[in-house]
């Protein structure tokens, strides 16, 4: 059996504690894990969780090579793990860096917008999006009713701009706005993931959100260290979905989404 947890942050254990400190603050919520490798695999003792997309965000221009040096460390020491680049706005050469982060093995990019304080489609992005358009998928946080930062219809101007930008919008398509994401991006060529959701909309409108979106596009995501992974896979999988549509949505759409093989 396969399972691609598709949305799970690490970070170095030096730092793990102040900045798992920093997304509990800015999200105000209790965080479940360490934020380590090491607790993030641990779940697998759990939970049939065969593999992760782990991630890290980029809040400064100076940390983007230090943590796609990180991800790509611990791709190699961990191969249930599938590392996505950071990046930022105010890189000065970003096409070097991406360059550079396909040379170590990663797979991917995610940006967070809000937290990264910057529209999603900024100039300085949208180059960025360019970049990468058909060569890596973008997991990016969307939606938040706070600010403006990674509002959904933003997401649509990049889809329309780059058709063949591979795009998972986090969150349902709308991190405390889901229906806004619905609204805005269901006619759009996106996958979406079910992170950080589950424990907000609760367990009827989590399935009722796969059907309006339809299986073939929804991904398995815990958001790790917020949620536990195992708790967050035994919530999902007990929610009636049908055997075809939870191989969808628990692995194959992840192997779409991301162009990497596990099964």
């Amino acid at each position: 059996m396969t399972v691609i947890d598709v949305h799970a942050h690490i970070y170095p254990e030096k730092i793990a504690e102040r900045a798992v400190g920093a997304v509990g603050d800015f999200y105000l919520v209790d965080m479940y894990g360490e934020g380590t490798a090491a607790h993030l695999l641990a779940s697998q003792q759990q939970a049939p969780i065969t593999h992760f997309v782990v991630h890290s965000v980029a809040t400064k221009p100076s940390a983007v090579a230090s943590i796609n040096d990180f991800i790509a460390e611990q791709c190699r020491i961990h191969p249930e793990l599938i590392g996505f680049m950071a990046m930022h706005q105010d890189l000065e050469d970003p096409e070097a860096e991406i360059e550079r982060a396909i040379g170590l093995g990663l797979k991917g990019m995610k940006l967070h917008p809000d937290t990264q304080k910057v529209n999603m489609d900024d100039p300085r992005l949208m180059n960025v999006y360019e970049m990468i358009e058909g060569r890596l998928p973008l997991i990016v946080h969307t939606g938040d009713y706070r600010t403006d930062f990674s509002h959904p219809r933003r997401l649509k101007n990049i889809l329309h701009t780059f058709p063949d930008l591979v795009v998972d919008a986090a969150h349902f398509g709308g991190w405390s706005v889901p229906e806004i994401g619905y609204d805005e991006l269901h006619d759009e060529n996106v996958f979406i993931d079910v992170s950080s959701s589950m424990a907000f909309v609760g367990n009827r409108r989590t399935k009722e959100l796969v059907g309006m979106w339809g299986a073939d596009r929804v991904m398995f995501g815990s958001d790790f260290p917020m949620w536990d992974p195992a708790r967050e896979y035994d919530t999902f999988t007990s929610l009636g979905f049908s055997d075809d549509d939870l191989e969808k949505m628990l692995w194959k759409n992840a192997e779409r989404f991301t162009g990497v093989s596990v099964s």
